[in-house]
């Protein structure tokens, strides 16, 4: 079952990591220009982005040099989002979207107990995302390499873990939802409200007393508090990340198992 559900997503899969690629290969191009003229390019990119916004992008400090740039326009925000609507994608299509479809009935008749069904379907999502991971983690070394960016391979292979420990985080979470609810609104809605608020939080949020304890219940602290592009792999954090994953797909298959699976 986890080789079918991994070729029901290929065009999904193969479509997602070229866009991604795409997408990394057009912005960490631009950086061969502005290591020309690092000065010019950082100030102006102060001045474009002021206050809040500026933190919402990770505070620009040093994007004129390799790693600050490769960190504010590619692993502050834009990728793991990117990445996190693809697990999304994945994971409504794992059991909300064949429920309300009228698909998922004729499967739970199947010789297939209900947690062995979820936990394969996750186990697909797992390893869905990280074949998107893997690809676009290639196209981030070679670019790396292309443009002059001084950042090692130990330091972006760490960063783009925590890109893909986090996606699959927020994609556990749509499968839970899904899996509780069998809506695809529902799950893509509760998804999209923990993500947005939980990045608030540990951006502009985070000098502000009454709602900055709210970090240790967004994914986005444990896969940015540590930064591995800086500093190396976060193991602590990433563990964490990882155990709430384990913890949602726990809560996917008791809660798959004990309703009516019906549209």
């Amino acid at each position: 079952m986890i080789i079918k559900s991994l070729r029901d997503h290929l065009r999904t899969l193969v479509g997602w990591t070229i866009g991604l690629s795409a997408f990394m290969s057009m912005y960490l191009g631009i950086y061969g220009s502005i290591k020309d003229d690092p000065q010019t390019y950082s100030a102006q990119a102060m001045a474009k982005y002021p206050g809040a916004l500026r933190d919402l992008m990770g505070g620009l400090n040093d994007i004129a040099s390799g790693i600050g740039y490769l960190q504010s326009v590619a692993y502050q925000l834009f990728v793991p989002a990117l990445l996190s609507a693809c697990a999304m994608i994945l994971a409504n299509r794992s059991l909300a979207g064949p429920e309300e479809a009228g698909t998922l009935e004729l499967v739970v008749t199947l010789p297939v107990s209900r947690r062995r069904l979820v936990l394969e379907r996750f186990a697909a999502l797992a390893l869905g995302l990280l074949a998107v991971a893997v690809g676009t983690f290639a196209v981030a070394w070679a670019m790396t390499r292309a443009v002059g960016m001084d950042v090692s391979s130990g330091r972006l292979l760490a960063a783009h873990t925590g890109v893909y420990l986090l996606a699959l985080c927020f994609g556990t979470v749509t499968l839970a939802v899904g899996a509780a609810t069998g809506r695809k609104a529902v799950a893509s809605a509760v998804l999209g409200a923990w993500a947005v608020l939980g990045y608030m939080v540990v951006t502009v949020g985070r000098n502000v007393d009454a709602v900055s304890w709210l970090k240790w219940v967004s994914p986005f602290h444990y896969y940015g508090e540590g930064r591995p592009l800086y500093q190396g792999l976060p193991a602590g954090d990433y563990l964490v990340l990882a155990g709430a994953t384990a913890v949602l797909a726990l809560i996917a298959v008791l809660a798959f198992d004990r309703r009516d699976v019906g549209v």
